[in-house]
């Protein structure tokens, strides 16, 4: 039986129960609980362990599953014509990344602290050569090729809506996105670039500016592959999976807020960029490829955000109902057609999650996580999250990345608990307050049964 069927029976099966709340779970194998939503919100489907009860209208049934390809990696993929935005040593100075590649199995967390021809990272300078190389490794393998900067960057503001317009070799877009002004503090107010919404309570003083990252780059299902207003101007056949689509998108906002006139005030140093589950993985990418992001807040991003994918295929292993690269990859297109040859076979990706979230060091990074979902793999969120810390710790700036897990509510719904970890580091990198931040925190026991040394075979250095 497949997993389609497997949901649609469990659904016709189950006993007629009281109608979920908003961000509550609707449907999922395994799931007995309510499988009808409130007025108002609509049953979506995410994945095969996972529906949830969200507002307006949404996909209610799960679109067919597809087996990924089997292809054995290649060695010589095409070569990635962008360098990474998080870099700040001179053009020219940093390794070339290798035309062809020799992968090699490694069931560790790779080190983020060595280059590809073996050198070890001393200083912090050699630490942005090493971010270029992970920007390129993640764009040739899992993400796409991110575009740089088109011709032409545009905005106009009416109202609460700024749109932008793009033109780059002969074709043009427009696109919108909604500004929110505090209604307290004092301008120039911070902002908060919301993936798709926000899902965290509105900081007081903090403009929200939401953008709408499926216009951008659909991800109904495995069927959106190409579509949206990126594609519009690069072709569907663009390399650029649908989260880095998003992360262009967020970068030619900014450009837009940094030359259009008549915006409400805003202080362009301090932006943050957040979202939730599929939008929390994009939020990631985001931070991870555009620079002027001071601080990056993935809520329950799980597998494909902030968990590993070595981390979550033992958690598979182990007998865990968690979600994988080999699930993932048929089921939406938030990553490339090339990542699917390797979804099987991730030990041989010469980088993992936790590299994801070094190219955000050392802006700030805030992990927000549900210890009590077993498919967004906690412990691999976990795991991935405290290793990437390392490179926080390199730094010495600790205090610049922290992680905060709660379980026992439902995905999305910001648990209160939380509020004094989000409190904090919005006041410290949106506000400029001084306040505690240094902090890597789950209610799991025993830390999700997370053992370092079974992940971790390298050391980390002190940056010069």
């Amino acid at each position: 039986m497949t997993l389609r069927n497997i949901f649609v029976a469990l659904v016709l099966a189950a006993p007629a129960l009281a109608q979920q709340s908003v961000w509550g779970q609707c449907g999922g194998i395994g799931w007995t609980g309510p499988t009808t939503c409130a007025a108002g919100t609509v049953c979506n489907y995410q994945n095969p362990y996972y529906s949830q009860c969200i507002p307006g209208s949404a996909t209610t049934t799960p679109p067919p599953t597809t087996t990924p390809p089997t292809t054995t990696p290649t060695t010589t993929p095409p070569t990635t014509t962008s360098s990474s935005p998080t870099t700040t040593a001179t053009p020219g100075t940093c390794p070339s990344i290798p035309a062809s590649i020799n992968l090699v199995s490694n069931s560790k967390l790779p080190d983020p602290f060595t280059f590809l021809n073996g050198t070890r990272v001393t200083s912090k300078a050699d630490f942005a050569c090493r971010q270029q190389e992970i920007s390129q490794l993640f764009q040739r393998y899992e993400l796409g090729t991110l575009p740089g900067k088109p011709q032409s960057v545009t905005g106009s503001f009416s109202g609460n809506t700024l749109t932008i317009n793009v033109s780059d070799q002969g074709k043009s877009i427009s696109f919108t996105v909604t500004i929110s002004t505090p209604s307290s503090g004092t301008a120039p107010y911070p902002a908060i670039i919301a993936i798709g919404g926000l899902s965290i309570p509105t900081p007081s003083g903090v403009s929200v500016i939401t953008f709408n990252n499926d216009d951008m780059a659909q991800q109904n299902d495995g069927s959106s592959r190409g579509k949206g207003k990126f594609y519009t101007l690069y072709g569907s056949n663009a390399s650029a999976s649908a989260m880095m689509a998003w992360a262009w998108g967020v970068s030619r906002v900014i450009d837009a807020l940094e030359t259009t006139p008549n915006i409400p005030k805003l202080d362009l140093t301090k932006l943050a960029v957040s979202g939730c589950s599929r939008n929390g993985k994009g939020a990631l990418v985001v931070g991870a490829f555009e620079p002027r992001i001071a601080l990056t807040i993935p809520q329950e991003s799980g597998s494909g955000g902030a968990g590993c994918w070595r981390i979550s295929d033992a958690m598979l292993k182990a007998g865990v109902n968690t979600q994988t690269a080999s699930e993932i990859v048929g089921e939406n297109v938030w990553f490339s057609t090339t990542f699917a040859q390797y979804a099987n076979q991730v030990n041989v990706l010469p980088f993992d999650h936790h590299m994801l979230a070094a190219l955000v060091a050392p802006r700030a990074l805030l992990i927000i996580d549900n210890t009590g979902i077993d498919w967004l793999g906690p412990e691999s969120v976990w795991g991935c999250m405290t290793t990437a810390n390392k490179v926080w710790q390199a730094f010495g700036a600790v205090d610049h990345m922290g992680v905060s897990q709660v379980g026992n509510h439902a995905h999305c719904a910001f648990p209160s608990s939380e509020q004094g970890d989000l409190d904090a580091f919005i006041n410290k990198f949106l506000k400029g307050q001084s306040t505690t931040t240094n902090f890597l925190k789950t209610d799991g026991a025993n830390n999700l049964g997370f053992v370092s040394s079974s992940w971790v075979d390298w050391t980390t250095p002190t940056l010069t």
